[in-house]
């Protein structure tokens, strides 16, 4: 597996690390228990970090000089492809000849590094794409940057010479073929997964008392990069408008931030919740992962994931499986990923009218809750990562017979 910007062994949340590093660490320590040996190569981000790390029985992470450890965005990767391409080149250059089967590039940068790598090797290109520059600036957040045009033509190139795309939902597959003319025999549709066995639920007073939360409030968290992307602020500005709406009801409401900035102003967020008025009442938590961020979830009456655009969203799958009902915006993989009044609720828009209207709904209605918080466990136990794994096993199957054969119609 390649992945450039993001080390699968990072904390998700901050900085460039997000739901992808969690969707390529499981995959890899599902597909390692089936008997697949994985290797993940990344770009070095610090000199302290080993060449090469045990992340499971059965993965390995490489961390490749490209560039200096420190000071580089992910908009500035580009221009260290050739420098990180050579340093994939050389690593397997140190094994037998064959030693990789096939390679699997998460992001539109690695699929630049693997292609090369895969031509030299004379092995399929699988690549799965996380997020699409044509949709992401077909829907940018207010004071969001549009993605380059670099971006665009390299993932248009990847699209055209992978052996096989990997979407995460049916529309993120119509997305691929609409966007960029994809063809559709060489998409799979593989959903990610969620780990029911950390994510699970558990005592809400407990979850609280472990994060300093009121026991008595109605607490309502956005997890993840504190990016307009992520559109944390529409949430924001949603409880503010329900406070004219509703007072009494916006009054029992405490919002809680966990996450990172993400290339963003520190005090972005922070300063719009004191503009709001909401200043007071925010309560800010830091990244975390696993246990510690199950128990975050649990300790909520509901989650938001208010995004311009989502893939999937792993957040609001493990905020499921604590049984905890997830709000979420209807676009994207988020369509799939909750079930509309069974597990959650989808809204259709980005505006605080409309965002305050169904926080409103959800956090009035205690039947609705608890209604939509037993289905959301329900709903939630449909996707694993061993599927994903399983998924992913077959893909690569049906990718190296492609390969064969068009070996074989060469010849």
């Amino acid at each position: 597996m390649v992945s450039v910007h993001t080390s699968p062994l990072a904390q998700p949340g901050t900085g460039d690390a997000g739901g992808m590093n969690v969707y390529v660490l499981n995959t890899a320590r599902e597909l390692a228990r089936s008997g697949v040996e994985v290797e993940i190569f990344t770009r070095a981000t610090s000199s302290e970090e080993p060449p090469t790390a045990e992340a499971a029985p059965g993965v390995l992470v490489h961390h490749l000089p490209a560039g200096p450890f420190e000071g580089l965005s992910k908009n500035d990767l580009p221009t260290q492809l050739c420098a990180f391409t050579g340093g994939l080149l050389r690593a397997e250059a140190h094994n037998r000849p064959g030693h990789y089967d096939l390679i699997h590039a998460h992001y539109w940068l690695s699929g630049q590094a693997a292609w090369v790598a895969s031509e030299r090797w004379g092995v399929p290109l699988v690549q799965t794409f996380h997020t699409l520059a044509k949709v992401k600036n077909a829907r940018l957040a207010d004071g969001d940057s549009p993605e380059p045009i670099g971006r665009v033509v390299g993932e248009e190139q990847i699209t055209t010479e992978a052996d096989l795309l990997i979407a995460n939902t049916a529309a993120e597959a119509d997305e691929l073929r609409e966007f960029y003319n994809a063809d559709t025999r060489r998409v799979e549709v593989i959903h990610p997964g969620v780990d029911l066995g950390v994510f699970r639920p558990g005592d809400r007073r407990t979850a609280r008392e472990s994060l300093g939360l009121p026991a008595d409030a109605l607490i309502v968290a956005f997890v993840g990069r504190i990016q307009p992307a992520k559109a944390p602020d529409v949430l924001l500005r949603g409880l503010a408008r329900l406070r004219v709406q509703h007072p009494a009801l916006a009054e029992r409401i405490v919002p809680v931030f966990v996450g990172g900035p993400s290339n963003t102003d520190l005090y972005w967020l922070p300063r719009l919740a004191a503009d709001l008025g909401l200043g007071d009442r925010v309560q800010w938590r830091t990244p975390r992962s696993g246990e510690a961020l199950a128990q975050v979830y649990r300790a909520a009456d509901a989650v938001a994931v208010p995004s311009y655009n989502e893939s999937f969203g792993l957040v609001a799958l493990e905020a499921q499986a604590t049984g905890t009902p997830v709000i979420a915006a209807k676009v994207g993989g988020l369509p799939t990923a909750v079930a509309d009044g069974r597990s959650g609720l989808l809204v259709d828009s980005h505006s605080a009218d409309d965002w305050a209207t169904a926080l409103g709904r959800l956090m009035g209605e205690p039947d609705l809750r608890e209604r939509l918080a037993a289905g959301a466990r329900t709903h939630a136990a449909l996707f694993s990562w061993q599927a994903t794994a399983e998924g992913l096993g077959n893909a690569y199957r049906r990718a190296l017979l492609m390969r064969s054969q068009a070996i074989t119609l060469k010849r």
